[in-house]
């Protein structure tokens, strides 16, 4: 059994939450209000799920998802994250996390930034390309008709391979676009990014499968900033 750390608990935190337990995991919530602000959520998820501070989270999962606005991404404690799988669901939006010069000249991606903030651990991008609740309701079991894929991107190996076991466990098949340099051809605004999950015209309220030759032709029709 897998116990998964979640640094914030917001929309796809909390989701994320209740597709681990879902699937047989335990959970170790934390967000920046601290542990008392969780009881509703935990207490909703059951005994699988406890809460606890950010240091407490990342030193008790077997995995760990980092899923605080970009700004806040130095919070991010470095010491109990050493040697271990770390999922980046971030965006940038320079509307909230303020300017960063080197997103705004894309001369590296978000999730690069958090590597270089965690240069012991092995980051692997995401969950960052769909609305969470799409994510709440596409899972489907391996092997189903209708099962639907994510993107994921990292430079370690073996920690993809964890992270697509996970989203396997949980009801999604895993894309790999490939190292962490690639994760900008499913960040925000790009053809992969919320659109692909969303059943035309429904404005984001119904989703839609996604397979893997669907977003094989929205991560390559991606474009840079730069370039829109």
């Amino acid at each position: 059994m897998t116990t998964i750390g979640l640094i914030g608990s917001g929309n796809i935190g909390s989701t994320l939450a209740d597709l681990a337990v879902g699937a047989g995991h335990n959970v170790v919530l934390s967000n920046s209000r601290g542990p008392e602000t969780l009881t509703d959520l935990v207490n909703r998820l059951g005994p699988a799920a406890r809460a606890a501070t950010a240091v407490e989270a990342a030193a008790a999962g077997d995995i760990v998802v980092v899923t605080v606005p970009l700004k806040a991404y130095r919070k991010v404690p470095v010491e109990p994250l050493r040697g271990k799988v770390v999922i980046d669901t971030n965006n940038y939006s320079p509307e909230r996390d303020g300017h960063i010069p080197e997103l705004d000249d894309e001369s590296t991606t978000v999730s690069e930034l958090l590597q270089e903030h965690l240069p012991e651990s092995r980051v692997v991008k995401a969950f960052n390309n769909i609305y969470f609740s799409h994510l709440g309701k596409l899972q489907r079991p391996s092997g189903h008709s209708e099962r639907s894929v994510l993107p994921i991107a990292g430079d370690d190996e073996a920690a993809k391979r964890s992270v697509a076991e996970f989203l396997d466990s949980i009801g999604y098949d895993a894309y790999d676009v490939g190292p962490l340099s690639e994760g900008w051809r499913f960040q925000r605004d790009t053809a992969a990014y919320v659109e692909p999950y969303a059943a035309p015209g429904s404005q984001y309220r119904t989703e839609v499968q996604v397979t893997s030759e669907t977003l094989k032709e929205k991560l390559n029709a991606a474009v840079r900033y730069r370039d829109m």
